[in-house]
């Protein structure tokens, strides 16, 4: 891949324009050919797979909203008019729903509902050890399934409650306090959220997780999160590369690392959000983004947002060289 890489940097350099112009742009597109094995690049087809699931966390009122909403907004993505629908349609994305394991039934474009919502993790764990692994084994399928038809995937998620689900595994992965990693989530109030802190950290004193993907899934995760760590492992199993949207999102790459210790390699970040775990686990990831836009809103909608940054990149890499031009080339 590394050589690969470079291939590509090599050919930007011939692009008529200052060498490393675009800047981390620029880095992306030479990823995006290392994972493909080319130079020949093309990423039009894109396609956002949103996995949506519910928390037992949710019993205890860390969240706004009840389970409810998540079956709601998992219906809009299937009838195309939710938030992450629309701004898919102008990235010129297909976006699919996926019930991984929502409480009600609800339209999907995928439905492979493990459960309806997991356990509440304060008082027992989350999920079963074959609950997680068939959560993990279908996020690595989908992908299997759409990497013939698309050639770049984001993935997010929708399910209520899954910050503080998010927050928990990403206290385990990182080993800090769950204070520093935990954020508000749709907006709590400070009782809430001090609330919240504290059943993550009694939750995981409880459980004791290894510290390994499928454990502290198993402890305090969710279907959504663990889905997404399989879509990630599915990006180096076939050679797709996956972008990575914000908070719930890097709780599943920080533990999909776990597993494959290069899986940054094959999945690329979108954007720094507003919730503190994401930008402790892109620093911890050692993965650069592009966007700073304090959002946290989910739905894989940051990552489906680099789209439309990413083809005004390729105009630019298919564009004139030096040489068409009859110009002397930049030198790095």
């Amino acid at each position: 891949m590394r050589d690969m890489y470079y291939a590509v940097r090599r050919k930007w350099d011939s692009v008529a324009k200052p060498i490393d112009g675009l800047g981390r742009l620029e880095s992306i597109i030479c990823k995006i050919g290392a994972i493909k094995g080319s130079t020949d690049i093309s990423i039009d087809k894109k396609a956002a797979i949103i996995f949506c699931s519910d928390n037992g966390i949710v019993e205890e009122g860390i969240a706004q909203t009840d389970s409810s909403v998540t079956a709601l907004v998992c219906g809009n993505i299937y009838k195309g008019i939710a938030t992450s629908s629309k701004m898919a349609e102008i990235a010129k994305a297909d976006c699919f729903c996926v019930d991984i394991g929502v409480k009600e039934d609800t339209p999907a474009h995928f439905i492979n509902k493990i459960s309806r919502g997991t356990e509440n993790f304060r008082h027992k764990r989350a999920m079963t050890a074959q609950q997680t692994a068939k959560a993990v084994e279908y996020g690595t399928e989908i992908v299997g399934r759409l990497r013939d038809r698309y050639d770049i995937i984001a993935v997010g998620e929708m399910g209520i409650g899954n910050t503080t689900t998010a927050a928990a595994c990403g206290t385990a992965v990182l080993g800090k306090s769950a204070a520093g990693v935990t954020g508000r989530g749709s907006g709590l109030t400070d009782e809430k959220y001090e609330r919240k802190i504290r059943i993550i950290d009694e939750a995981l004193e409880m459980h004791r997780p290894k510290k390994n993907m499928y454990d502290i899934l198993s402890c305090v995760g969710g279907y959504d999160i663990a889905a997404m760590a399989g879509a990630y492992l599915g990006a180096k199993k076939y050679r797709v590369p996956v972008v990575a949207d914000g908070a719930v999102s890097m709780a599943a790459l920080l533990l999909a690392s776990l597993e494959e210790k290069d899986i940054t390699d094959y999945v690329i970040g979108s954007h720094r959000g507003k919730e503190p775990l994401s930008a402790l686990a892109l620093d911890w990831l050692g993965l650069e983004t592009v966007i700073d836009g304090n959002m946290a809103l989910g739905e894989g909608t940051g990552a489906i947002m680099l789209f439309p940054l990413l083809d005004m990149a390729m105009a630019v890499y298919n564009n004139k060289t030096f040489d068409d031009l009859e110009m002397e080339s930049y030198k790095r």
